[in-house]
């Protein structure tokens, strides 16, 4: 393990954590799970990402399972970067792109809480929070990974 990539395994751990918020939010949405949040004005699970919330689902798919196969592809790219050189040249770039657009997609879900539905989810929050935390640790990363190959 080298010690100047603090960042991405940090990315890698949080993808993680991130797989775990995401696939229970994903058989709360299915109903295969009883929601743990009771609807108390703004934190409303249920109105949020329940089976029949309106915003829960991008036509057939799951909102839940876009972000499990999001922090899943995190993980494995960076789980790649030992056995691909290719990846391992790019990853700086991948890392910023990956979380970039999860960051996007998560800044827009979390709008449609605020502004849309008027409820928020507390495990869509987490999920929210790890991408932002993943987000700036990639913009770092990269900046690192800057400095160094520039004074090379």
């Amino acid at each position: 393990m080298r010690t100047e990539d603090w960042q991405i395994r940090l990315i890698q751990l949080l993808s993680v954590a991130g797989m775990f918020v995401a696939y229970f939010l994903y058989l709360f949405h299915e109903g295969k799970l009883i929601g743990v949040c009771s609807p108390s004005g703004w934190d409303d699970c249920g109105q949020v990402s329940g089976p029949d919330a309106p915003y829960s689902a991008i036509g057939p798919i799951p909102v839940a399972l876009i972000g499990l196969v999001g922090y899943i592809a995190i993980f494995l790219i960076i789980w790649l970067r030992d056995w691909l050189p290719l990846v391992d040249d790019y990853l700086p770039e991948l890392m910023l792109g990956l979380t970039g657009i999860a960051f996007l997609f998560s800044l827009g879900l979390t709008a449609l809480e605020l502004f849309v539905i008027h409820a928020i989810c507390r495990y869509c929050v987490v999920s929210a929070v790890f991408v932002t935390i993943m987000f700036v640790l990639s913009i770092s990363y990269l900046r690192q990974q800057n400095r160094a190959a520039s004074s090379e």
